[in-house]
């Protein structure tokens, strides 16, 4: 039960294929996460050879003592040429395997005690490239004989059919079990995960949510898979959430999904927001479990106008008297009935992060780590959750068979059969019906060798988180163990039986997030030029819980882990004074600019802070100015020369409104010519003076042309005047 991402439930099949001695020369690789085949190309000559037997007998595995049962053998043709007619012969090996560790040898290694029986044989037709044909064999009462219940090695092999270009006809073998059934079978009950992770590591957005909700999309899947079963439901508080602070702009079918997932009759908890690891955090030495900073930075009023949908109340936070420490079942907890009604308001009223939280009718104080806990972790556990916590892990992590419930120092401790649940999860996510069959006759060969020791002792089955399953591959593989009317409720009312670990702790998650919070303290100091400094930090929050998410495996762990750190640095660089040019002031005032860059998606508040190198130049101190989003804005900084000529260096540094230093100091050089200014008015005034000075000339000398000109005219005209007169 090894809670990881899917890509680990490819392990067995590869195994399978691996050693199937068709191959000559083969590659197997794992894929992009989701893809879930295996690739048989190393070159032209091995992609002839890419053949596959898969083989599963009886229902999803067993048969009744005595009874006939029909084996079914699949070929699976993945080259790109045709595969000639074999024949397929199928052997059974009465000697029952013992124990988990012989069905996985045996499995894994082809390596089982005793000989081989034949049961049957055929011809296989020829298969079509890239392609499949499917093969039954009856087996008479007869041919199994009196096989008592256990859990039998099968073999299956393909002889005399080969690709074209292939040389002679290669030999495939297939390996599985057949359970013999006992008269009375354990109740088995499933717990599935519902998780689902966004693109950029915070909530869901509304087109990511359409697509998970639609038909076709991997959350209804998940609705459909367990529709009609007893499994018990683990829910990622964050996808409700996601939907919730969206009000009525989102989608139709997520709130749809939401109103389907809370009307289900099925048992569930909350797992940590985003899924988030509680060992992890106990081994980082956290005070309390992680927990989004808020929600509201997702809210947008304008989606609240509308009379919301009937948000369910946040489960209560378990209580001494709710959850037990002595590994017995908790006591249900009354909600409290009188609770004042909220008082009507003028404007919209927005939810609160407990409501956006809220899984309708979730069972308190469950934990649903990673299994590689010490007994520390669980007194820590006790600590995270009012009353205790009851903690489901692994049966890896546990010593010896205890059934479902377990007591390990008075904690109380679910235990998930591991090989079973391994089994199970990777025929949850196998969309090939011929491949899922073999992965439920694993799964029902591990859960018949762990109720061998205790007939009666109830069992538990824990999925892997996997966000890709196919409601009818999930439906098969729930329905093959799941006992009706018997879930999460019934496993805790059973009696404890004590325990104890069997686990090494790995510090390196827990020093991964130690550094990631570190970086968030940096970011918080940094948010300060922000108006609402949680713009930044209630994403940030949401991204390190999802980078400790119990899915992940290592390497997805350490990619995670890289991501947030890589985001963090990118956000510190966000805002920071380009550098620039040598600057020429060219007056004994001016206002000069600088740039200050900001790359976030929202305005910050800086100042900004210039010292000069030589007190001849007075220079503004500090100059508060506002940057807006995705801008270079440049920022007047008054200065005033006392020098007449020079070089002076500002050394610049911008800080936050609380003074949090923000990027590194710039440095630039200012050319200083102030006696440029006085020369350059010196020399404008002068060339005003003679400007004038001409002007004037101009102006007398015009004058007195008009003043000769005047007395001339009156000169000229004076004798008329008097011989005017004489007559």
């Amino acid at each position: 039960m090894t809670a990881t991402i899917f890509e680990n439930g490819l392990r067995t099949r590869l195994q399978r294929l691996a050693r199937g001695s068709v191959i000559s020369a083969i590659v197997l690789g794992l894929v992009s996460t989701g893809a879930g085949s295996a690739v048989a190309a190393a070159d032209d000559e091995s992609e002839a050879s890419s053949v596959e037997l898969l083989l599963s007998a009886g229902v999803r595995g067993t048969v009744a003592p005595g009874t006939a049962t029909t084996a079914s053998i699949t070929v699976q043709n993945d080259a790109k040429s045709e595969l000639s007619a074999g024949r397929v012969t199928l052997e059974i090996n009465r000697t029952p395997l013992a124990d988990e560790a012989s069905v996985t040898t045996w499995l894994n290694d082809s390596d089982a005690t005793g000989g081989f029986d034949q049961l049957g044989t055929d011809t296989v037709a020829p298969v079509d490239a890239e392609s499949s044909a499917t093969t039954s064999l009856f087996l008479p009462p007869e041919v199994l004989g009196d096989l008592a219940p256990g859990v039998y090695p099968l073999r299956a092999t393909l002889s005399g059919a080969q690709n074209e270009g292939q040389d002679a006809a290669r030999t495939v073998t297939s390996t599985s079990v057949l359970v013999v059934t006992a008269a009375a079978n354990p109740p088995v009950a499933v717990m599935v995960p519902i998780t689902a992770t966004p693109s950029d590591g915070a909530l869901l957005t509304a087109d990511e949510l359409s697509a998970l909700t639609a038909p076709d999309g991997a959350l209804t899947a998940t609705i459909e898979g367990v529709r009609g079963t007893s499994a018990t439901l683990a829910i990622d508080p964050a996808i409700p959430a996601a939907i919730r602070v969206l009000g009525s702009s989102a989608p139709q079918s997520a709130r749809e999904w939401l109103r389907l997932l809370d009307a289900l009759p099925n048992e569930r908890f909350s797992l940590q927001f985003g899924d988030a690891d509680a060992t992890t955090q106990a081994q980082a030495g956290l005070p309390g479990l992680l927990q989004p900073t808020t929600l509201a930075p997702f809210l947008t009023l304008s989606s609240f106008t509308e009379p919301p949908d009937e948000t369910p109340t946040a489960t209560p936070a378990p209580t001494p008297a709710s959850l037990p420490t002595d590994g017995s079942a908790p006591t249900p907890v009354p909600t409290p009935s009188d609770e004042p009604s909220p008082q009507p308001t003028d404007g919209p009223v927005l939810p609160d992060d407990a409501q956006l939280m809220a899984v309708e009718g979730s069972t308190p104080g469950i934990l649903w780590p990673r299994s590689d806990v010490s007994a520390a972790d669980l007194d820590t556990f006790s600590t995270y959750l009012s009353g205790g916590a009851v903690t489901v892990l692994s049966s890896a992590a546990v010593g010896g068979a205890v059934g479902a419930h377990a007591a390990i120092d008075s904690h109380s401790v679910l235990v998930a059969v591991d090989a079973a649940s391994d089994a199970l999860s990777q025929a949850a996510s196998e969309a090939d019906d011929a491949a899922r069959q073999q992965s439920l006759a694993e799964a029902s060969a591990y859960l018949a060798l762990s109720a061998q020791a205790s007939p009666t002792t109830p069992l538990l089955i824990g999925l892997d988180r996997d966000e890709t399953r196919t409601a009818d591959a999930l439906r098969e593989a729930v329905s093959s163990v799941d006992s009706l009317g018997f879930g999460l409720s019934e496993v805790l009312a059973i009696p404890a039986t004590p325990s104890t670990l069997s686990t090494e702790p790995n510090p390196a998650r827990a020093t991964a997030l130690q550094g990631m919070l570190d970086s968030e303290v940096v970011l918080g100091e940094f948010s300060t030029i922000l108006d609402d400094s949680q713009l930044l930090l209630s994403p940030k929050r949401i991204q390190i819980m999802r980078a400790t998410a119990v899915g992940l495996t290592d390497k997805g762990f350490s990619e995670a882990v890289a991501d947030v750190n890589e985001q963090t640095t990118e956000t510190l660089n966000a805002v920071d004074i380009p550098p620039a040019s040598t600057i020429q002031l060219l007056s004994a005032n001016a206002d000069l600019p600088f740039s200050v860059r900001n790359d976030l998606p929202w305005p910050v508040n800086i100042e900004l802070t210039v010292k000069p190198s030589d007190p001849r130049l007075e220079v503004q101190s500090v100059t508060p100015w506002t940057i807006q989003p995705g801008t270079t804005t440049r920022v007047k900084v008054p200065v005033s020369a006392r020098v007449g000529s020079g070089e002076v260096t500002l050394t610049l540094s911008l800080s936050s409104p609380t003074g949090v230093p923000i990027s590194q100091p710039e440095r630039v050089r200012v050319s200083v010519r102030a006696e440029w200014e006085t020369i350059g008015l010196a020399a404008f005034g002068g060339l005003i003076v003679l400007l004038l000075g001409l002007g004037i000339i101009r102006t007398v000398r015009r004058r007195r042309r008009e003043a000769l000109a005047g007395d001339e005219e009156q000169a000229t005209s004076s004798p008329d005047a008097v011989e005017e007169l004489n007559e």
